[in-house]
């Protein structure tokens, strides 16, 4: 069984069980098989040679959440070589239905679903509580080489990642 981290994030100041181990930076990047929203499966090295902002959230369908994609989206507008990937346990219908309304274009929404190997790779799958099987908010940066170069376990799932921190790991 995967390692379980007990209070390393909390919802609404209780702790989360997050199954998984907390990566480092320096290390590999964990690969993974994710579904797009055409249903095809995306992988990290899909995205080989570029500069990935993975950010994991619990669903599109809440405020944090869909306020941190749009200023992703934003973001990666303006980013060289360098693709946003946000990932949530949300089915690819209803994360592309939500990305159309929402003129959502410069980002990749990937869904989880199917299985949480990515979660525990990464360490961002929520054990137990009102979000089992979700994930919880978290940001990584991985090279073109696919090393961390920068990671985010954000404290309190309903708060804000450091926005300034992960584009700053991107543009130097």
């Amino acid at each position: 069984m995967a390692e379980v981290r007990t209070g390393a994030v909390t919802l609404k100041e209780g702790p989360v069980d997050l199954v998984g181990p907390e990566l480092t930076v320096g290390s590999p990047a964990p690969d993974f098989t994710l579904q797009g929203g055409d249903l095809s499966d995306v992988t990290l090295a899909n995205t080989a040679g570029k500069t990935r902002i993975i950010a994991t959230i619990p669903s599109l369908d809440t405020p944090v959440c869909a306020d941190e994609t749009r200023k992703f989206n934003e973001a990666a507008g303006d980013l060289e070589n360098t693709e946003v990937l946000v990932v949530s346990m949300d089915l690819p219908f209803g994360q592309s239905r939500w990305c159309g309304a929402e003129g959502v274009e410069n980002v990749s929404a990937l869904s989880a679903h199917r299985c949480t190997g990515f979660g525990e790779a990464y360490g961002v799958l929520i054990s137990g509580g009102p979000l089992d099987r979700c994930l919880t908010r978290a940001i990584f940066v991985v090279d073109g080489e696919g090393t961390l170069t920068h990671i985010e376990y954000v404290g309190e799932i309903t708060e804000h990642p450091d926005y300034a921190a992960a584009l700053a790991a991107v543009t130097g």
